[in-house]
């Protein structure tokens, strides 16, 4: 039987030969001598979250979600050693059992831990790095069916693994820093974008999480502040959480995103009349609920970082291309804030970070519109995210990163065969 791959939006499918899912790190290793002896190439899957082609191929597939739950915690040192195959959700429980949290996270939690940190995966807040930057040491099995565990006394393949977009070997288990648990108070409110986007530095250095949502043919921008707050959770009621986050968030979007699908010249009056909508609220609840949002609604999206000073006269060149162009989008930019790191590959790499993102809703033109804004990130030194499109190549991209050369000497360290590689890792990374 034919074995066809796919990914969450849909958009991105392949065949591969074969589909192994190994029951242990033992049976990993021999799935990846196996696969090496036949000369297969190897991708790893994760949940499917990543809108790019790196986990697609046609040699074997590895799904390693039987490689879940915590293999080892200490609370005193908030150290907690999991599976590459956990799914963020199940590992905030877990966390919250520990009474501990991750202190940054993405707004979805169903990627696997090993994915979430191989493209780069962050939350936003001003002094907090992305995911990758909370891990201590990264255990990865080689082609050769070696297990490696690198963690501080190599750190330049530790710095090289925590981003690594697959291309190192097969992660099989991660070793994170998390912090006692904590709560946090959510408070959402629409404000005139101008306003936002003049005082973006000093909304960003203000909270501990900030972030903004906006539609371009609208002049408003529904802003997310996030800060820790002592006390008990005090979470929505089921009712009042069913109408925003199913309702409004889900339910109203996917309407408004088929009608403008349907009549793209209707899409500027939607997006003002949606915008309208976005309503003021309040949530205390643990952190992991507080950061994750449920997301129904397909689409594909682009999302670059830049340096923060700049992340505001870019998002708005975003939304005059635009507007200009009348292009038909209805889904809104979103802009976030992440502290500089030292992963290799990390797109906050050695400089504090904004992130701005968009988006076009499923079976929609999306590459002319997604083209015009990776123009204009990088006219400001931009760098992709790595699991959201861009067109970029292993030439344009090595200038962005300074420590290009010492990523591309731990890929021939670890896999020099280049086993784990497709077209997308031939693109970005080189042959």
């Amino acid at each position: 039987m034919a074995i066809t791959w796919r990914n969450w939006a849909g958009d991105q499918r392949c065949s591969p030969e074969e589909l192994v899912r190994p029951a242990d790190r033992d049976e990993l290793a021999a799935a990846l001598v196996a696969a090496a002896e036949a000369g297969r190439e190897v991708s790893v899957a994760g949940s499917g979250h990543s809108f790019t082609e790196a986990a697609m191929t046609d040699g074997t597939m590895l799904d390693l979600g039987a490689l879940r739950g915590t293999i080892d915690a200490d609370r005193a040192s908030g150290l907690v050693k999991v599976g590459a195959g956990t799914v963020l959700a199940e590992l905030n429980e877990e966390l919250h059992r520990l009474g501990l949290a991750m202190e940054n996270l993405g707004d979805i939690d169903r990627q696997t831990v090993a994915g979430a940190i191989s493209t780069g995966t962050h939350g936003t807040g001003a002094k907090l790095r992305n995911i990758s930057a909370q891990v201590e040491a990264v255990e990865v099995v080689t082609a050769a069916g070696e297990v490696r565990e690198l963690d501080g006394s190599q750190p330049d393949l530790l710095r090289a693994a925590r981003v690594a977009l697959g291309a190192l070997g097969a992660i099989s288990a991660v070793t994170l820093r998390c912090v006692p648990a904590f709560v946090l108070e959510r408070v959402d409110s629409p404000q005139p974008r101008d306003e936002v986007l003049d005082s973006f530095e000093e909304r960003a250095a203000a909270n501990d999480h900030f972030e903004l949502f906006t539609f371009p043919y609208a002049d408003s921008a529904l802003v997310l502040e996030r800060n820790r707050v002592e006390g008990p959770p005090r979470p929505r009621g089921r009712l009042a959480a069913y109408l925003n986050d199913t309702v409004l968030e889900n339910w109203a979007l996917e309407a408004f995103s088929a009608a403008g699908r349907l009549l793209p010249r209707a899409i500027p009056r939607l997006s003002r009349l949606a915008a309208t909508l976005a309503s003021g609220g309040k949530t205390v609840d643990r952190s992991d609920r507080v950061f994750a949002s449920e997301r129904r609604v397909r689409f594909t999206e682009m999302e670059y970082g830049v340096p923060r000073e700049h992340g505001p006269a870019a998002a708005r060149r975003a939304i005059e291309w635009v507007r200009e162009n009348r292009y038909p989008v209805f889904f809104p930019i979103e802009m976030r804030v992440v502290a500089g790191d030292d992963a290799l590959l990390s797109p906050s790499h050695e400089r504090d970070t904004a992130y701005i993102a968009v988006h076009q809703y499923r079976g929609m033109e999306w590459r002319p519109y997604f083209e015009a804004v990776e123009g204009i990130m990088r006219e400001y030194d931009g760098r992709p995210h790595w699991g959201k499109r861009h067109f970029q190549t292993a030439e344009t991209l090595a200038p962005l990163y300074p420590r290009w050369d010492a990523f591309r000497a731990a890929r021939d360290e670890l896999d020099p065969g280049r086993v784990f590689a497709n077209e997308y890792a031939a693109r970005v990374l080189g042959p």
